[in-house]
């Protein structure tokens, strides 16, 4: 298994998405997107910090013009992160009122914190909204969530790399890997 860090070979069970796969969808993103809103100058929202890697790489390959913009969730409950109770940790800074607005996400389960950042922002008047998630749990989703763009649709299995982590480790790794159950149980360095 090929890693940057090869303490970390160990603790992953598998690759589930290679770093040519993942550029592979996202270039195929960055077309459907840059089609969808040709010369509709979009405001890009990447959701904090997961979505960092596939946001910087994406809108590398929209060509049109955009802007870009973040936003950072928290959850009430961190023993709980399915949890409903969200709390935006830093908003955006420019307006969305009038705008075509594309939230980014890294990946999407349950589906509450985009239904509520969907809810706050959908406040503000954008003209349209659309949701990109590089990874897609449908059969986790507990609230009506209409995905416009998907990378690819995967289980159940707690996966690590390009944004995703465990215990804030593993984010940059190039690739998606499964992380081996006995790892979660402790701590990862």
């Amino acid at each position: 298994m090929k890693t940057m860090y090869s303490e970390w070979v160990p603790k992953l069970s598998r690759v589930v998405l290679s770093e040519e796969e993942i550029q592979l969808a996202v270039n195929r993103l960055g077309k459907e997107i840059t089609r969808d809103y040709k010369n509709k100058n979009p405001m890009v929202v990447g959701v904090l910090t997961g979505a960092v890697f596939f946001t910087s790489d994406l809108i590398r390959r929209i060509e049109t013009p955009l802007e870009l913009d973040f936003m950072a969730l928290r959850h009430f409950n961190p023993k709980n992160p399915d949890s409903s109770h969200v709390e935006i940790t830093r908003d955006l800074e420019n307006s969305i009122e009038g705008r075509e607005v594309l939230i980014v996400e890294d990946l999407v389960d349950t589906g509450l914190s985009l239904h509520y950042v969907s809810q706050v922002l959908g406040q503000r008047q954008p003209a349209s909204m659309g949701i990109c998630s590089l990874l897609d749990r449908p059969n986790l989703r507990l609230v009506d969530l209409p995905l416009r763009y998907r990378g690819f649709s995967i289980d159940e299995q707690f996966l690590v790399g390009y944004g995703l982590d465990f215990q804030g480790y593993f984010r940059n790794l190039s690739y998606v890997a499964s992380l081996k159950e006995n790892s979660k149980a402790s701590r990862v360095v």
